[in-house]
């Protein structure tokens, strides 16, 4: 087999990637392991009938080039949904965003000024340099508002003290959040006027999500790759990548769906596969230096027990994170909030309990009966449904579901990265285990886009770790301008040379 372009992964970096490189008439086959499904993270499980989001996905991009590329891949299947989010702690319900006055009449008027005292201690005497979770938090919140309502939650998350988490994490996924903004919020909500550059992502209050899930988004995105030639492979799990100095090329090894060996050969790869995995399947082989680095990556893995109840109407939130340590449940989703046609039948209600675990743990190895039974109980601890409540339910596992932010792990990437541009030209890493980055899907297309970009031009124009948090692209140096029309929607990210500023097509 030969192609123009390998991609590893059919996620939302990777689809993006194919679905792109097609449409300009590239020959590119993207490898994906699942036998069933695309979409990665953001696919859609079903179960009788009933639809099921694998971690919850709000489509909703700072990036105007994001936000149409779905708009062309699913035109007539994107809902406009309120977002509702809610926190358990202490056997009550804070809304979240916290809404400042609320919180302080459910904590009870002394923890509360308490609470504000902390923040204002926070504000006047700053941890400089904050370098983890713990830190970084303490100084937006005040260390009291730490301890109630992020640390339990992230330590369940992570499996790992708040101590042991990197800033970076805190500033990406909170960004431009802090019981300030909040309070601001709170006073005067922010209303949406189209510039998406000024929004904190956090405090949205709606976004746009596909009918049935975000998988839909991505099954039509294959389909309509392999309408334009591209090949979407599923079944495929790559075992090695080889690059051939002498042709500049690369021959990428799998086994198929019948478990046969097979190769591609390829002038690029695109690669969103997790970094560690990726790293020592290289030949010609890594340093030691750099092999130790990609063994040194860790990943955080979950699972989501899917429960079909008798609909006492509980509660309505896409999601409620749960802060009491008495249960091992991180998150309860509700799929109807997501959207009304991912549960088919309306005396019914379907939620999904997320546990967060490290693979081949207890949890993790726990029986699907056993782990149904765990979910039952706890959602009727919580006070979430009722005794005789269960009809049905069943078991998702996913690995490497999220890179972990250790103290480390960006002097390990830094490592990686540097021996991957030396030696191993026309090999791209994009998307969140791509680049162990853990960001949301369009951060992940972003990455994709830009590299389709580097390729049709058959140079870097862009350095793809200069994508943010907020899928926009940030250039190193003075000199980079940020290009906005008169709604200050960004278009494209501005080049790494000079160059005139690309415009999407009308």
């Amino acid at each position: 087999m030969k192609t123009k372009v390998a991609i590893i992964g059919a996620g939302p970096a990777g689809l993006t990637a194919g679905y792109l490189l097609s449409k300009e008439g590239i020959g590119v086959t993207v490898l994906e392991a699942d036998p069933v499904y695309v979409g990665g993270i953001s696919r859609t499980a079903t179960y009788k009938g009933f639809h099921f989001d694998i971690g919850g996905h709000r489509f909703f991009s700072k990036s105007k080039a994001v936000e149409d590329l779905w708009t062309e891949i699913l035109p007539n299947d994107m809902l406009v949904r309120p977002r509702s989010s809610r926190i358990f702690y202490g056997g009550k319900f804070f809304s979240y965003p916290l809404k400042p006055f609320e919180a302080l009449l459910k904590l009870g008027i002394f923890k509360s000024v308490l609470c504000v005292l902390s923040w204002l201690k926070a504000r006047v005497f700053p941890i400089r340099d904050p370098r983890n979770f713990e830190e970084w938090v303490s100084n937006q919140f005040g260390r009291r508002l730490f301890n109630t309502f992020f640390k339990s939650y992230t330590e369940k998350v992570w499996g790992m003290s708040c101590r042991e988490i990197s800033a970076d994490w805190a500033a990406q996924r909170i960004k431009g959040l802090s019981l300030g903004s909040a309070i601001k919020n709170a006073l005067l909500p922010q209303r949406y006027n189209g510039d998406r550059t000024k929004v904190i992502k956090t405090l949205i209050n709606s976004f746009r999500y596909p009918r049935r899930g975000p998988g839909m988004m991505w099954e039509a995105c294959a389909e309509k790759a392999k309408a334009m030639g591209g090949k979407i492979e599923t079944g495929c799990k790559v075992t090695g990548c080889c690059y051939n100095d002498a042709s500049s090329t690369w021959t990428v090894e799998f086994t198929d769906r019948q478990g046969n060996l097979r190769t591609l050969e390829s002038e690029h790869v695109i690669s969103s596969a997790p970094m560690r995995e990726l790293i020592c399947g290289l030949s010609p082989a890594i340093s030691e230096r750099t092999k130790h680095a990609a063994e040194s990556l860790k990943y955080r893995d979950f699972l989501t027990v899917m429960l079909i109840l008798k609909d006492r109407q509980m509660f309505d939130d896409n999601w409620i994170y749960i802060h009491d340590p008495s249960v091992k449940v991180g998150r309860v989703q509700n799929f109807r909030s997501w959207s009304p046609e991912m549960v088919p039948d309306p005396d019914k209600v379907c939620y999904g309990l997320e546990y967060f675990c490290f693979e081949h743990d207890g949890l993790w190895d726990s029986s699907d009966g056993d782990l149904i039974e765990l979910a039952k109980r706890e959602l009727i601890q919580i006070g979430l449904a009722k005794a005789g409540d269960l009809v049905d339910g069943c078991v998702v596992r996913q690995k490497k579901a999220y890179p972990v932010y250790d103290d480390d792990y960006a002097r390990h990437v830094a490592t990686i990265r540097q021996e991957l541009e030396n030696r191993y030209p026309n090999l791209h890493l994009v998307g969140r285990n791509g680049m162990h980055k853990y960001n949301n899907q369009d951060h992940a297309m972003m990455t994709a886009m830009l590299c389709v970009e580097n390729i049709l031009a058959d140079t870097n124009l862009y350095d793809l770790w200069q994508v943010n948090g907020d899928a926009e692209y940030h250039e190193a140096g003075a000199a980079a301008a940020e290009e906005t029309t008169g709604t200050a929607l960004r278009l494209v990210p501005t080049r790494v040379v000079a160059a005139p500023e690309l415009a999407p097509e009308a």
